[in-house]
C-alpha cells in the first residue's frame, strides 16, 4: 500500500516556492533552474524573394510563443536570451525558385554575427522547392549573446524565395534544464 502527499505549494528552506499546484492536477513549476524559459517558436508569414546564390537573414516574424520577450520580430529577427545557459535550438527554411530548378540550398545558423552551423542539400532531380534546416545545442551568456538565421539558395536563373507555406520556414529554442 501506498502513501499519498498532498500539498498545493513545495518551499524550500530559504520559504521560496519551488512548484505550486492549482488543486485540479496542474503543476507550475516556480523556480527558475526547472523551467525550460526562456522558450520561443516563430515562423515566416509571408514569402521573403532573397538573392540568388548569397546567404540572407530569414526575416521570421510572427511568434507562436515568447516566454520572456527574447525574441526580436521586427528588426533583427535574433533570439537574445536573457538567462545563462545552455539551450536547444532549432529552424528550417522552405526554398522555391518558381521558373527554374535548385541547384543547392543551405540553411545557416549564426551566434553574435558569426556563422555557427550550416546544414546544406542538393536535390535529388528537377527540384523547384526544398526544406533545409537542422538543430544544435548553443551556450549563451546571459546578456549580450544572439542566435540568427540565414538561408542560401541557388539556382541557374530565376529570383528565389524563403517560402511562408504552411509555417514551413521557422525558428525555435528554449532553455534546457540540468545540464
Amino acid at each position: 500500500m501506498g502513501s499519498i502527499i498532498k500539498v498545493n505549494e513545495y518551499k524550500d528552506f530559504g520559504n521560496n516556492a519551488i512548484m505550486t499546484s492549482d488543486g485540479a492536477g496542474v503543476v507550475t513549476p516556480n523556480a527558475t533552474g526547472i523551467k525550460n524559459t526562456p522558450a520561443f517558436h516563430a515562423y515566416l508569414s509571408s514569402s521573403q524573394t532573397v538573392t540568388d546564390n548569397t546567404a540572407t537573414k530569414a526575416q521570421i516574424d510572427t511568434e507562436i510563443l515568447d516566454t520572456d520577450n527574447c525574441y526580436d520580430n521586427s528588426t533583427n529577427y535574433r533570439f537574445t536570451p536573457t538567462t545563462a545557459g545552455k539551450y536547444f535550438v532549432y529552424f528550417a527554411i522552405a526554398c522555391e525558385a518558381d521558373a527554374n530548378v535548385i541547384n543547392d540550398v543551405s540553411a545557416y545558423l549564426y551566434k553574435n554575427g558569426v556563422e555557427y552551423l550550416e546544414v546544406r542539400d542538393n536535390p535529388v532531380s528537377s527540384e523547384r522547392a526544398m526544406d533545409v534546416g537542422g538543430s544544435n545545442i548553443v551556450d549563451f551568456n546571459g546578456t549580450t549573446d544572439y542566435v540568427e538565421v540565414f538561408g542560401r539558395i541557388n539556382v541557374d536563373s530565376d529570383t528565389p524565395s524563403f517560402t511562408s507555406a504552411t509555417k514551413s520556414t521557422y525558428f525555435g529554442g528554449y532553455k534546457l534544464i540540468g545540464v
